[in-house]
């Protein structure tokens, strides 16, 4: 047989052996990309909500409804208690599933270990959307740029001493690259009535939790708001509060220079009200003062002027915050625990540097040490569960 004509025909018998195909960032979604992710039973429902009046179609549309998808184990869940996911400003529920570049995420991680797991678009955001556009004014709040200085590349022109740290994110971090292009691409619009959204995530937050029985809340940055709100409402339902660097700084949110940032969250730890012990009729009655000097490594905290007021339900509740050896977290996340602890809380702070975790920054869920991250997620709520058996 002619020689040209073999190598001809073996090609064409092993092309289907020797063709690769790109499943880098986005292209993963070809039908030939295997999936990282774990085999698992989804199910969705929308929790909450009320009818309100339309003056437009002359009749009732539907607000303040939860997006929730309830993901089970294929084996079953094997774990007493269900996580609920919340998650962090200008994203949704997705930042809990595969990564960027497509690696296990965190819903996979609990799934493996048995875990029922319950992912949220708050109220306003994702599938959460809302007809009621009075109410849920909408807010694009974060750039591209700001994704690189913020979040995947703060190392590159640090406004703070951590940012050099930055090591984890996969890829670069900056425009150009597939998993940077993968993860800007998960940014959404959300409310920036912050008031009227904790309304309706503590409404509708508590009523899931009366379906499912006491559970964990995992939140991620701005999300650590509803966990708080929902501790204060209904405890009874919240098996401890886990949070990957919460943005729930009491009585400020701050700027990038020294001495600069806004009023916020009036409440202390929400923007609508808390529970406090002496009771107070309105924000105004809580007293608040600066505490330590500002620096660029280590913020100045708004704290309450001593006597402190309590928050029984809140402190009553297991807390626990883990934060990025690079993030800008590293900076003020002291504050809160500082404010839960004059409120009567006992909560924890792990820094994850020193539990020689290093490099971590913001998004630490979706970055390439996701896993070990996880792992210490699991081993506190085991702690937990193990300190409850012992009641």
């Amino acid at each position: 047989m002619n020689v040209r004509l073999i190598l001809r025909l073996a090609l064409c018998l092993g092309l289907g052996k020797v063709q690769s195909y790109n499943c880098t960032g986005i292209n993963a979604v070809g039908p030939k990309c295997a999936s990282s992710e774990t085999t698992f039973s989804r199910d969705v429902f929308y929790i909450g909500g009320r009818w309100i009046d339309n003056e437009y179609t002359n009749g009732n549309i539907t607000a303040d409804h939860l997006y929730v998808e309830k993901l089970t184990p294929a084996g079953g869940a094997t774990q007493d208690k269900p996580l609920v996911f919340f998650h962090g400003g200008a994203v949704s529920g997705v930042q809990w599933l595969n990564t960027p570049d497509n690696r296990k995420g965190f819903a996979s991680y609990f799934l493996d270990k048995g875990y029922m797991v319950y992912l949220l678009d708050h109220t306003g955001a994702g599938r959460s959307g809302q007809e009621d556009s009075t109410d849920y004014l909408l807010w694009n709040s974060t750039t591209v740029e700001g994704l690189v200085a913020g979040f995947t590349a703060p190392e590159l022109n640090p406004t703070y001493p951590q940012a050099v740290l930055h090591t984890q994110w996969p890829g670069t971090g900056q425009k150009g690259d597939p998993y940077f292009t993968a993860f800007s691409k998960w940014v959404i619009p959300f409310t920036k009535n912050w008031a009227y959204g904790e309304l309706s995530m503590r409404a509708s937050g508590c009523a899931l939790l009366e379906l499912l029985g006491p559970s964990y809340l995992i939140s991620h940055s701005s999300g650590a708001q509803y966990p708080i709100v929902i501790s204060n409402d209904c405890p009874q339902y919240v098996a401890g509060n886990i949070n990957l660097e919460h943005s729930t700084q009491p009585f400020w949110t701050y700027g990038t220079t020294l001495n600069s940032g806004s009023d916020f969250r009036l409440w202390g730890l929400a923007n609508t009200p808390l529970s406090y012990d002496p009771p107070v009729a309105n924000y105004t009655q809580l007293s608040k003062t600066w505490v330590g000097n500002d620096t660029l490594e280590t913020r100045r905290c708004y704290l309450q002027t001593e006597p402190a007021r309590r928050l029984p339900n809140i402190a009553g509740v297991p807390y626990l915050c883990l934060t990025g050896e690079a993030s800008v977290h590293m900076t003020y996340d002291h504050c809160v625990i500082e404010f839960l602890k004059q409120a009567g809380g006992n909560p924890e702070w792990i820094k994850l540097g020193e539990r020689g975790i290093k490099g971590n920054g913001h998004f630490m869920m979706l970055e390439s040490n996701n896993l070990e991250i996880a792992g210490v997620v699991e081993e506190w709520i085991r702690k937990q569960e193990d300190l409850a058996a012992l009641k």
